[in-house]
Protein backbone atom coordinates (compact mmCIF):
# COMPACT_ATOMS: atom_id res chain seq x y z
CA UNK A 1 0.00 0.00 0.00
CA UNK A 2 1.38 3.36 -1.00
CA UNK A 3 1.11 6.89 0.73
CA UNK A 4 -1.29 9.07 -1.52
CA UNK A 5 -2.31 12.47 -1.78
CA UNK A 6 -5.75 13.34 -1.30
CA UNK A 7 -6.84 14.54 -5.02
CA UNK A 8 -10.07 16.19 -3.13
CA UNK A 9 -7.95 18.70 -0.87
CA UNK A 10 -5.68 19.89 -3.76
CA UNK A 11 -8.26 22.98 -4.79
CA UNK A 12 -8.38 23.65 -0.71
CA UNK A 13 -4.44 23.03 -0.63
CA UNK A 14 -3.71 25.60 -3.55
CA UNK A 15 -6.09 28.42 -1.77
CA UNK A 16 -4.00 27.81 1.38
CA UNK A 17 -0.83 27.96 0.20
CA UNK A 18 -1.01 30.77 -1.73
CA UNK A 19 -2.31 32.63 1.22
CA UNK A 20 -0.03 31.46 3.52
CA UNK A 21 3.40 31.57 1.60
CA UNK A 22 2.93 35.35 0.39
CA UNK A 23 4.73 36.77 3.13
CA UNK A 24 7.49 34.29 3.48
CA UNK A 25 8.27 33.71 -0.25
CA UNK A 26 8.01 37.63 -0.68
CA UNK A 27 10.86 37.70 2.00
CA UNK A 28 12.45 34.68 0.43
CA UNK A 29 12.50 35.57 -3.26
CA UNK A 30 10.66 38.74 -3.33
CA UNK A 31 11.99 40.73 -6.56
CA UNK A 32 14.58 43.55 -6.90
CA UNK A 33 14.51 45.96 -10.11
CA UNK A 34 17.73 47.43 -9.11
CA UNK A 35 20.34 44.73 -8.68
CA UNK A 36 21.98 45.99 -5.70
CA UNK A 37 19.47 45.52 -3.48
CA UNK A 38 20.02 42.67 -1.78
CA UNK A 39 17.23 40.49 -1.44
CA UNK A 40 16.65 36.60 -0.38
CA UNK A 41 18.65 37.11 2.96
CA UNK A 42 17.24 35.31 6.65
CA UNK A 43 16.62 39.36 7.20
CA UNK A 44 13.37 40.55 8.39
CA UNK A 45 11.85 37.25 7.73
CA UNK A 46 7.97 36.55 9.01
CA UNK A 47 7.25 33.63 11.88
CA UNK A 48 6.48 30.34 10.35
CA UNK A 49 2.94 29.88 10.24
CA UNK A 50 1.17 27.51 12.77
CA UNK A 51 1.08 24.66 10.04
CA UNK A 52 4.73 25.21 8.89
CA UNK A 53 5.83 24.42 12.86
CA UNK A 54 4.08 21.68 12.53
CA UNK A 55 5.61 20.40 9.80
CA UNK A 56 9.42 21.44 11.44
CA UNK A 57 8.23 19.31 14.03
CA UNK A 58 7.20 16.73 11.84
CA UNK A 59 10.55 16.93 10.32
CA UNK A 60 12.92 16.29 12.97
CA UNK A 61 10.76 13.75 14.84
CA UNK A 62 12.51 9.91 14.11
CA UNK A 63 9.88 8.30 15.83
CA UNK A 64 7.64 8.40 12.81
CA UNK A 65 10.50 5.94 11.10
CA UNK A 66 10.16 1.91 11.16
CA UNK A 67 13.82 2.01 12.82
CA UNK A 68 12.69 4.73 15.47
CA UNK A 69 16.51 6.18 14.59
CA UNK A 70 15.89 8.00 11.17
CA UNK A 71 13.55 11.19 10.60
CA UNK A 72 13.71 13.64 7.87
CA UNK A 73 16.63 15.68 9.02
CA UNK A 74 18.91 12.67 9.30
CA UNK A 75 19.36 12.43 5.66
CA UNK A 76 18.35 16.48 5.01
CA UNK A 77 21.22 18.19 7.22
CA UNK A 78 20.65 21.89 8.12
CA UNK A 79 24.07 22.26 8.81
CA UNK A 80 25.00 21.02 5.53
CA UNK A 81 21.99 22.73 3.24
CA UNK A 82 19.56 19.75 3.81
CA UNK A 83 21.91 17.54 2.11
CA UNK A 84 23.30 14.39 3.51
CA UNK A 85 26.71 15.26 6.29
CA UNK A 86 28.46 12.22 5.44
CA UNK A 87 30.70 10.77 2.58
CA UNK A 88 28.42 7.23 2.27
CA UNK A 89 27.50 6.99 -1.70
CA UNK A 90 24.25 6.20 -0.39
CA UNK A 91 22.62 6.14 2.77
CA UNK A 92 21.11 4.00 5.36
CA UNK A 93 17.77 3.08 6.31
CA UNK A 94 15.60 0.84 7.03
CA UNK A 95 13.86 -1.18 9.73
CA UNK A 96 16.83 -1.63 11.39
CA UNK A 97 18.79 1.40 10.19
CA UNK A 98 20.96 -0.79 8.59
CA UNK A 99 19.71 -1.41 4.77
CA UNK A 100 21.76 1.10 1.93
CA UNK A 101 19.57 2.73 -0.38
CA UNK A 102 20.26 3.10 -4.15
CA UNK A 103 20.68 6.50 -5.22
CA UNK A 104 22.68 9.49 -3.39
CA UNK A 105 20.02 11.64 -1.49
CA UNK A 106 19.50 15.33 -3.18
CA UNK A 107 19.20 18.01 -1.00
CA UNK A 108 16.18 19.73 -0.35
CA UNK A 109 17.28 23.24 -0.74
CA UNK A 110 15.90 25.30 -3.71
CA UNK A 111 13.48 22.86 -4.22
CA UNK A 112 10.17 25.09 -4.25
CA UNK A 113 10.94 26.17 -7.89
CA UNK A 114 10.62 22.66 -9.32
CA UNK A 115 7.82 22.03 -12.03
CA UNK A 116 5.79 19.68 -12.34
CA UNK A 117 7.17 16.13 -14.24
CA UNK A 118 6.27 16.75 -17.97
CA UNK A 119 7.29 15.85 -21.60
CA UNK A 120 8.03 19.03 -23.75
CA UNK A 121 10.47 21.35 -25.55
CA UNK A 122 13.31 22.37 -24.24
CA UNK A 123 13.55 25.24 -21.88
CA UNK A 124 15.17 28.22 -23.89
CA UNK A 125 15.78 30.58 -21.43
CA UNK A 126 16.02 30.93 -17.75
CA UNK A 127 11.59 31.67 -17.85
CA UNK A 128 11.42 27.97 -17.20
CA UNK A 129 12.14 28.79 -13.49
CA UNK A 130 9.47 30.79 -12.43
CA UNK A 131 6.14 29.97 -10.68
CA UNK A 132 7.27 28.77 -7.37
CA UNK A 133 4.10 27.69 -5.87
CA UNK A 134 3.30 25.36 -8.69
CA UNK A 135 4.91 22.16 -6.63
CA UNK A 136 3.84 23.33 -3.12
CA UNK A 137 0.51 23.93 -3.89
CA UNK A 138 -0.64 20.88 -5.59
CA UNK A 139 -1.19 22.79 -8.60
CA UNK A 140 1.72 20.41 -10.00
CA UNK A 141 -0.24 17.34 -9.17
CA UNK A 142 -3.83 19.06 -10.97
CA UNK A 143 -1.64 19.11 -13.91
CA UNK A 144 -0.10 16.35 -14.86
CA UNK A 145 -0.08 15.04 -18.32
CA UNK A 146 -3.27 12.26 -18.35
CA UNK A 147 -0.43 9.88 -20.23
CA UNK A 148 -0.13 9.22 -16.98
CA UNK A 149 -2.95 8.81 -14.86
CA UNK A 150 -4.19 5.82 -17.57
CA UNK A 151 -3.21 2.08 -17.27
CA UNK A 152 0.42 1.29 -18.74
CA UNK A 153 -0.76 -0.30 -21.90
CA UNK A 154 0.90 -1.19 -24.41
CA UNK A 155 -0.90 1.00 -26.72
CA UNK A 156 -0.71 3.76 -24.23
CA UNK A 157 3.05 3.59 -24.39
CA UNK A 158 3.52 3.54 -28.27
CA UNK A 159 1.02 6.44 -27.67
CA UNK A 160 3.34 8.32 -25.32
CA UNK A 161 6.39 7.24 -27.79
CA UNK A 162 4.84 9.51 -30.80
CA UNK A 163 4.06 12.50 -28.86
CA UNK A 164 7.49 12.45 -27.04
CA UNK A 165 9.65 12.49 -30.51
CA UNK A 166 12.29 14.92 -29.77
CA UNK A 167 10.70 16.60 -26.37
CA UNK A 168 12.81 16.62 -23.57
CA UNK A 169 11.51 14.97 -19.90
CA UNK A 170 11.78 17.96 -17.18
CA UNK A 171 10.76 18.26 -13.84
CA UNK A 172 9.15 16.47 -10.76
CA UNK A 173 11.33 15.26 -7.61
CA UNK A 174 13.86 12.96 -6.88
CA UNK A 175 16.31 11.82 -9.56
CA UNK A 176 13.67 10.24 -11.81
CA UNK A 177 11.16 12.69 -11.49
CA UNK A 178 8.41 10.31 -10.43
CA UNK A 179 6.12 12.88 -8.24
CA UNK A 180 5.26 16.30 -9.15
CA UNK A 181 5.43 18.01 -5.31
CA UNK A 182 6.61 18.72 -1.87
CA UNK A 183 3.65 17.27 -0.21
CA UNK A 184 4.68 13.61 -2.38
CA UNK A 185 8.06 13.80 -2.21
CA UNK A 186 7.94 14.28 1.84
CA UNK A 187 5.79 11.41 1.91
CA UNK A 188 7.53 8.49 -0.05
CA UNK A 189 10.59 8.28 2.32
CA UNK A 190 7.80 6.91 4.70
CA UNK A 191 7.22 3.76 3.43
CA UNK A 192 10.46 3.00 1.19
CA UNK A 193 11.59 0.01 2.60
CA UNK A 194 14.93 1.52 2.96
CA UNK A 195 14.54 4.93 4.19
CA UNK A 196 12.17 5.27 7.37
CA UNK A 197 10.42 1.66 6.38
CA UNK A 198 7.01 2.02 7.78
CA UNK A 199 5.65 -1.11 6.93
CA UNK A 200 2.04 0.97 4.80
CA UNK A 201 0.27 3.74 5.29
CA UNK A 202 -1.57 2.57 8.08
CA UNK A 203 1.46 2.06 10.64
CA UNK A 204 2.05 5.92 9.74
CA UNK A 205 -1.08 7.09 9.84
CA UNK A 206 -1.35 5.21 13.57
CA UNK A 207 2.04 7.15 14.52
CA UNK A 208 0.38 10.80 13.04
CA UNK A 209 -2.77 10.64 15.69
CA UNK A 210 -0.38 8.93 18.39
CA UNK A 211 1.78 12.02 18.15
CA UNK A 212 0.33 14.82 15.99
CA UNK A 213 -3.55 13.83 16.69
CA UNK A 214 -4.06 17.25 18.37
CA UNK A 215 -2.07 19.85 16.20
CA UNK A 216 -3.77 17.74 13.38
CA UNK A 217 -7.26 18.11 15.00
CA UNK A 218 -6.80 21.61 16.09
CA UNK A 219 -5.02 23.06 12.72
CA UNK A 220 -7.23 20.70 10.24
CA UNK A 221 -10.38 19.60 11.89
CA UNK A 222 -11.30 16.28 13.45
CA UNK A 223 -12.73 15.16 10.39
CA UNK A 224 -9.31 15.38 8.95
CA UNK A 225 -8.06 13.46 11.72
CA UNK A 226 -10.25 10.76 11.72
CA UNK A 227 -9.85 10.10 7.98
CA UNK A 228 -6.15 8.44 6.67
CA UNK A 229 -5.73 9.33 3.83
CA UNK A 230 -6.94 12.92 4.46
CA UNK A 231 -4.69 13.04 7.27
CA UNK A 232 -1.42 11.58 5.57
CA UNK A 233 -2.46 13.79 2.86
CA UNK A 234 -2.18 17.39 5.85
CA UNK A 235 0.92 16.08 7.29
CA UNK A 236 2.29 16.56 3.59
CA UNK A 237 0.74 19.35 3.22
CA UNK A 238 2.61 20.41 6.93
CA UNK A 239 5.98 19.09 6.06
CA UNK A 240 5.96 21.20 2.44
CA UNK A 241 5.01 24.57 4.19
CA UNK A 242 7.67 24.02 6.39
CA UNK A 243 9.87 23.63 3.73
CA UNK A 244 8.50 27.12 2.00
CA UNK A 245 8.61 29.34 5.00
CA UNK A 246 11.90 28.40 6.62
CA UNK A 247 14.26 30.73 4.84
CA UNK A 248 17.20 28.24 5.29
CA UNK A 249 15.87 25.92 2.63
CA UNK A 250 16.52 28.64 0.17
CA UNK A 251 18.28 31.26 1.18
CA UNK A 252 20.17 32.72 -1.97
CA UNK A 253 22.80 33.97 0.26
CA UNK A 254 26.03 32.59 -1.64
CA UNK A 255 29.10 34.71 -3.06
CA UNK A 256 27.48 34.49 -6.32
CA UNK A 257 24.22 36.18 -5.37
CA UNK A 258 26.09 38.91 -3.49
CA UNK A 259 28.03 39.10 -6.81
CA UNK A 260 24.74 39.48 -8.92
CA UNK A 261 23.51 42.08 -6.96
CA UNK A 262 26.56 43.89 -6.79
CA UNK A 263 27.51 43.45 -3.60
CA UNK A 264 30.52 41.54 -3.93
CA UNK A 265 33.26 40.94 -6.67
CA UNK A 266 34.71 37.73 -7.79
CA UNK A 267 38.31 36.61 -7.26
CA UNK A 268 40.27 36.11 -10.45
CA UNK A 269 40.23 32.23 -10.35
CA UNK A 270 36.65 32.87 -9.81
CA UNK A 271 35.63 35.05 -13.19
CA UNK A 272 38.12 32.72 -14.90
CA UNK A 273 35.54 29.65 -13.74
CA UNK A 274 32.66 31.58 -14.30
CA UNK A 275 33.85 32.72 -17.90
CA UNK A 276 34.15 28.83 -18.30
CA UNK A 277 31.40 27.84 -17.21
CA UNK A 278 29.53 29.66 -19.66
CA UNK A 279 31.59 29.78 -22.81
CA UNK A 280 29.53 27.16 -25.04
CA UNK A 281 32.35 25.56 -26.26
CA UNK A 282 34.31 25.06 -22.93
CA UNK A 283 32.67 24.06 -19.63
CA UNK A 284 28.91 24.85 -21.17
CA UNK A 285 27.88 24.18 -17.86
CA UNK A 286 25.24 26.91 -17.84
CA UNK A 287 23.33 25.50 -20.61
CA UNK A 288 21.79 23.51 -17.75
CA UNK A 289 22.54 25.03 -14.50
CA UNK A 290 21.28 28.24 -15.61
CA UNK A 291 23.09 31.58 -13.79
CA UNK A 292 21.60 34.28 -14.64
CA UNK A 293 19.32 36.58 -13.04
CA UNK A 294 16.25 36.88 -14.45
CA UNK A 295 14.47 40.77 -15.18
CA UNK A 296 12.34 40.34 -12.05
CA UNK A 297 15.47 40.49 -9.62
CA UNK A 298 15.18 36.31 -9.57
CA UNK A 299 17.90 34.67 -8.63
CA UNK A 300 19.24 32.02 -10.92
CA UNK A 301 18.49 28.46 -9.89
CA UNK A 302 21.79 26.79 -11.35
CA UNK A 303 19.30 23.89 -13.43
CA UNK A 304 16.94 23.56 -16.19
CA UNK A 305 15.06 20.63 -14.30
CA UNK A 306 15.34 18.97 -17.44
CA UNK A 307 16.71 14.95 -17.74
CA UNK A 308 20.18 14.03 -19.31
CA UNK A 309 21.77 10.55 -19.80
CA UNK A 310 25.44 11.37 -18.90
CA UNK A 311 26.73 7.72 -18.73
CA UNK A 312 28.56 8.07 -15.56
CA UNK A 313 30.61 5.37 -14.43
CA UNK A 314 29.33 2.27 -12.47
CA UNK A 315 29.77 3.17 -8.49
CA UNK A 316 31.13 -0.36 -6.86
CA UNK A 317 29.94 1.30 -3.15
CA UNK A 318 26.69 0.90 -4.14
CA UNK A 319 25.46 -2.56 -2.56
CA UNK A 320 22.53 -2.80 -5.45
CA UNK A 321 25.36 -2.94 -8.08
CA UNK A 322 27.00 -6.06 -6.70
CA UNK A 323 24.69 -8.07 -8.74
CA UNK A 324 26.17 -7.58 -12.21
CA UNK A 325 22.38 -7.51 -13.57
CA UNK A 326 21.07 -4.55 -11.64
CA UNK A 327 20.75 -1.14 -13.28
CA UNK A 328 19.57 2.06 -12.10
CA UNK A 329 18.13 3.74 -15.14
CA UNK A 330 16.50 6.61 -13.93
CA UNK A 331 13.03 7.37 -15.60
CA UNK A 332 12.87 3.88 -16.57
CA UNK A 333 13.23 2.70 -12.85
CA UNK A 334 13.85 0.56 -10.31
CA UNK A 335 12.21 3.31 -8.12
CA UNK A 336 9.37 4.91 -11.53
CA UNK A 337 6.37 2.55 -12.60
CA UNK A 338 4.39 4.43 -15.18
CA UNK A 339 4.18 5.28 -18.78
CA UNK A 340 6.99 7.10 -19.36
CA UNK A 341 9.14 4.74 -17.40
CA UNK A 342 8.21 2.02 -20.03
CA UNK A 343 9.69 3.86 -22.71
CA UNK A 344 13.07 3.35 -24.15
CA UNK A 345 14.28 6.80 -25.03
CA UNK A 346 13.84 7.66 -21.29
CA UNK A 347 16.25 5.03 -20.03
CA UNK A 348 19.43 6.41 -18.16
CA UNK A 349 18.49 9.85 -17.96
CA UNK A 350 18.43 11.31 -14.89
CA UNK A 351 17.39 15.07 -14.00
CA UNK A 352 19.68 17.79 -13.78
CA UNK A 353 19.86 18.83 -9.69
CA UNK A 354 20.97 22.67 -8.85
CA UNK A 355 24.80 23.06 -8.19
CA UNK A 356 23.77 25.34 -5.45
CA UNK A 357 25.95 24.01 -2.31
CA UNK A 358 27.48 21.78 -4.37
CA UNK A 359 31.20 22.72 -2.92
CA UNK A 360 29.47 21.35 0.08
CA UNK A 361 28.51 17.56 -0.80
CA UNK A 362 30.38 14.85 -0.47
CA UNK A 363 29.87 12.75 -3.15
CA UNK A 364 28.11 13.26 -6.67
CA UNK A 365 26.02 12.18 -9.77
CA UNK A 366 22.74 10.11 -8.50
CA UNK A 367 24.87 6.86 -7.70
CA UNK A 368 27.47 9.02 -5.54
CA UNK A 369 30.41 8.20 -7.97
CA UNK A 370 32.90 10.59 -7.66
CA UNK A 371 33.96 12.70 -4.11
CA UNK A 372 35.61 16.12 -5.13
CA UNK A 373 34.11 18.81 -7.85
CA UNK A 374 37.67 18.24 -9.65
CA UNK A 375 36.52 14.60 -10.57
CA UNK A 376 33.29 15.86 -11.46
CA UNK A 377 34.42 18.32 -14.14
CA UNK A 378 37.19 15.61 -15.41
CA UNK A 379 34.38 13.35 -16.19
CA UNK A 380 32.61 15.87 -18.38
CA UNK A 381 35.80 16.68 -20.35
CA UNK A 382 37.87 13.43 -20.67
CA UNK A 383 34.82 11.09 -21.26
CA UNK A 384 35.47 10.93 -24.46
CA UNK A 385 38.99 12.07 -25.35
CA UNK A 386 40.19 9.67 -22.88
CA UNK A 387 37.81 7.38 -21.63
CA UNK A 388 40.44 4.75 -20.24
CA UNK A 389 40.77 7.43 -17.31
CA UNK A 390 37.16 7.13 -16.69
CA UNK A 391 36.28 4.12 -16.65
CA UNK A 392 37.51 0.29 -15.92
CA UNK A 393 38.67 -2.35 -18.05
CA UNK A 394 37.99 -5.87 -18.23
CA UNK A 395 39.97 -8.43 -18.34
CA UNK A 396 41.25 -8.00 -21.46
CA UNK A 397 42.14 -4.35 -21.07
CA UNK A 398 39.03 -3.20 -23.23
CA UNK A 399 37.69 0.11 -21.59
CA UNK A 400 34.22 -0.50 -20.08
CA UNK A 401 32.69 2.76 -21.44
CA UNK A 402 28.83 3.42 -20.30
CA UNK A 403 29.55 0.40 -17.67
CA UNK A 404 26.86 1.61 -15.74
CA UNK A 405 23.60 1.33 -18.34
CA UNK A 406 22.48 -1.22 -20.38
CA UNK A 407 24.14 -1.29 -23.83
CA UNK A 408 20.14 -0.58 -25.45
CA UNK A 409 19.96 2.63 -23.85
CA UNK A 410 23.21 4.07 -24.54
CA UNK A 411 22.23 5.43 -27.35
CA UNK A 412 20.72 8.07 -25.14
CA UNK A 413 23.61 9.39 -23.78
CA UNK A 414 24.50 12.94 -24.64
CA UNK A 415 27.68 12.86 -27.07
CA UNK A 416 26.36 16.00 -28.67
CA UNK A 417 26.34 19.24 -26.34
CA UNK A 418 30.01 20.57 -25.53
CA UNK A 419 32.01 19.45 -23.43
CA UNK A 420 30.76 15.79 -24.30
CA UNK A 421 31.25 16.64 -28.16
CA UNK A 422 34.61 15.42 -28.64
CA UNK A 423 36.26 12.17 -30.06
CA UNK A 424 38.41 10.13 -28.68
CA UNK A 425 42.33 11.61 -29.00
CA UNK A 426 40.89 14.54 -29.38
CA UNK A 427 41.76 17.46 -26.08
CA UNK A 428 39.89 17.86 -23.39
CA UNK A 429 37.82 20.91 -23.47
CA UNK A 430 39.22 21.91 -20.46
CA UNK A 431 43.04 21.68 -18.89
CA UNK A 432 43.74 20.89 -15.41
CA UNK A 433 44.35 24.95 -14.81
CA UNK A 434 40.71 25.58 -15.81
CA UNK A 435 39.32 22.80 -14.11
CA UNK A 436 40.67 24.56 -11.01
CA UNK A 437 39.32 28.07 -12.16
CA UNK A 438 35.83 26.12 -12.54
CA UNK A 439 35.98 24.78 -9.20
CA UNK A 440 36.82 27.71 -7.71
CA UNK A 441 33.60 29.23 -9.38
CA UNK A 442 31.52 26.82 -8.20
CA UNK A 443 32.61 27.22 -4.44
CA UNK A 444 31.18 30.71 -4.43
CA UNK A 445 27.73 28.65 -5.07
CA UNK A 446 27.85 28.54 -1.08
CA UNK A 447 24.74 29.97 1.27
CA UNK A 448 25.86 31.57 3.73
CA UNK A 449 28.70 34.16 3.04
CA UNK A 450 29.81 37.00 4.76
CA UNK A 451 31.30 40.02 2.60
CA UNK A 452 32.38 41.52 5.48
CA UNK A 453 34.60 38.44 5.93
CA UNK A 454 36.07 38.65 2.42
CA UNK A 455 37.09 41.67 3.21
CA UNK A 456 33.78 43.42 1.32
CA UNK A 457 31.86 46.05 2.90
CA UNK A 458 28.47 44.83 3.47
CA UNK A 459 25.83 46.97 2.52
CA UNK A 460 23.47 48.88 4.55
Amino acid sequence: MSLKINHRLLPLIALAGVSLAGASIGMANQSAPDASVATNTYEDTVPLSAVAQLGKKLFYDPSLSGSGQMSCSTCHDPNNHYAPANGLAVQLGGPHFDQSGVRTVPSLAYKMSTPSFSIGESAADEAAEAAPMTEASGVALANTPAVVAGPLTAQAVVKADAAAANLVPQGGMFWDGRVDSLEEQALQPMISPFEMANADAATVYAKLKQGYGKDIADLFGENVLNDQDMAIAEVGFALARYQIEEPSFHPYTSKYDYYLRGKTTLSDAEQRGLKLFDDANKGNCASCHLDKMMGDGQMPNFTDFEFEALGAPRNPDIPANADPHYYDTGICGPLRNDTYSAQPQNCGLFKTPTLRNVASRRVFFHNGVYRSLEDVTRFYVKRDTNPEEIYPKDANGHVQKFNDLPQPYQANIDIIDAPMNRKLGDAPALNETEITDVVAFLKTLTDGYDPAKDGVKAAK
